[in-house]
């Protein structure tokens, strides 16, 4: 996959991506990038640019809340937690991915 099919891909899967991050623990933005690299085994990137707007709109949502607090080599930063109405709506993006994902496996393996 190309660098801009990746990204054209990832932005419509962004907000998943944040929400099943958060699921596991609270975390800073860079923390929410590293771990999303890390589980796709190198394959996804979050840009920063579209990181940050993004739990900005999910926080505005309701879907997920922040405070401020320090790193593990002392600094500061925001930490991003998914709030009950966060989860609710991470199950109902992972069913919607699901039945997204086996509709384009149908037509792929047909077409």
């Amino acid at each position: 996959m190309n660098a801009r099919t990746q990204t054209d891909a990832l932005r419509g899967s962004l907000d998943l991506l944040i929400l099943k991050t958060l699921s596991l623990e609270p975390m800073h933005g860079w923390g929410i990038s590293q771990r999303v690299q890390q589980s796709s085994r190198g394959v996804l990137e979050v840009n920063q640019g579209s990181l940050y707007p993004a739990l900005q709109r999910l926080e505005k949502e309701g879907l997920v809340t922040s405070e401020w607090g320090r790193t593990d080599n002392n600094r500061r930063a925001r930490y991003y937690r998914l709030t009950a109405r966060g989860r609710r709506a991470l199950g109902e993006e992972l069913e919607s991915w699901k039945r997204f994902a086996a509709g384009l496996e149908a037509v792929l393996r047909t077409a």
